[in-house]
Order: C-alpha cells, then structure tokens, then sequence
C-alpha cells in the first residue's frame, strides 16, 4: 500500500514545546487549508490565527482542564464558519461542517509534513473564545486547532503519555467501511 507519508505518519500529538512557529509556517498551514475542496468552490472556512501571548492567553483560559497539554502552544487557529457560507443540500444538509472539515484535513496532513502538531480540538468554551476573538454569534465556531512543534511526553499525564508513545489505535477497516450495502457493527444501524 502506499499511503502519502503524512498521513501514515499523522497523529494527534499532545507533548508540545514552547518553541514558536513562524508566521510563514502558519501561512503555509492556511494555503493548504485554503485549497481544500468545497460545494461550487464556496470556501465557507474562516481562520483566525491567534499568536498573541494575550490573546493566546485569553484562547487558553476558555480550555478544560483536560486540555492542559494545549498551554504550551504558540498558536491556536480557531475555524469558523456560517451555514450560508456554503451549500444546503435539497434534503436539508448544512454542507459548511464537511467543507471546514476537508480544510482541517489538509491543514494536518501538511503540519505532518512539515514536523509539526497540529491537533484540532472540540473542548473549550467556544462563547468564551468568540467574544475573546471577536467572532460573531452567528458563525459556529467549529473547532480550535493546536499548533505547535513536538515537545516532551514527559510533561503530559500518564494517561496521555500512553496515548503518545503507544502504538495508533485504528478500528479495524473492515467495521467502518462496507462494499455496495451499508453494514454496521452497530445491529440497529444495519435494521432496514
């Protein structure tokens, strides 16, 4: 099989360094995002680069406790985006998530390609981060990427350190994808 590299290679790494990212890498992280496919080319992400210790301080404070190994970080990106930005599909289907999420899939691939973290997260108060980055109350912030270079796995708690120096853990492929008829696990999903 041959996988690109980066994405054989790409995890979601906790143990961060302090060690800043240039703001040229950071570039090169939104061009990739930026090239992402979207429904009739609607480019619904929106990126807010957040470098500034203040700022960056105000970001961390809205993280729970079990996002501690996100503090180190020089950049936190935080994704957004509005329903109308993109496609609604004829049966109801908001198409700005899937969009922002294929942007997020190239930004990891090529943060992997380059040596570094780029960790997205769903746990942080996103009222708190919105008002902080002034994001408006009608964008849903989607999620808040964890930029950084790789660190010590020393500093994360044993169950993280586990995580990180452990082998990946995938679900066999064989329990998430089907040939011609959908299949599940799940015995309620496959009920017709």
């Amino acid at each position: 099989m041959n996988l690109v590299p980066a994405i054989e290679t790409r995890r979601a790494r906790r143990a961060l360094s302090t060690a800043p990212v240039s703001r040229e890498d950071v570039e090169t992280l939104l061009h990739a995002a930026h090239l992402a496919p979207s429904c009739n080319n609607s480019q619904p992400w929106r990126f807010v680069v957040v470098d500034d210790p203040d700022v960056l301080a105000k970001v961390k404070d809205a993280l729970p406790g079990g996002n501690y190994w996100a503090k180190p970080a020089p950049v936190i990106l935080a994704v957004a985006s509005r329903r109308d930005l993109d496609c609604t599909l004829s049966d109801g289907r908001d198409y700005f998530l899937f969009g922002c999420g294929m942007a997020m899939g190239n930004l990891t691939i090529q943060a992997t390609s380059m040596g570094l973290i780029a960790h997205p997260i769903g746990g942080y108060k996103p009222e708190q981060v919105k008002v902080a980055l002034g994001i408006p109350a009608e964008y849903t912030l989607i999620t808040l990427v964890i930029v950084g270079r790789p660190g010590d796995p020393a500093t994360l708690s044993d169950k993280h350190r586990a995580i990180e120096l452990g082998p990946r853990d995938r679900r066999p492929l064989e329990t998430v994808a089907s040939w011609n008829r959908f299949e599940s696990p799940d015995p309620a999903a496959n009920a017709v």
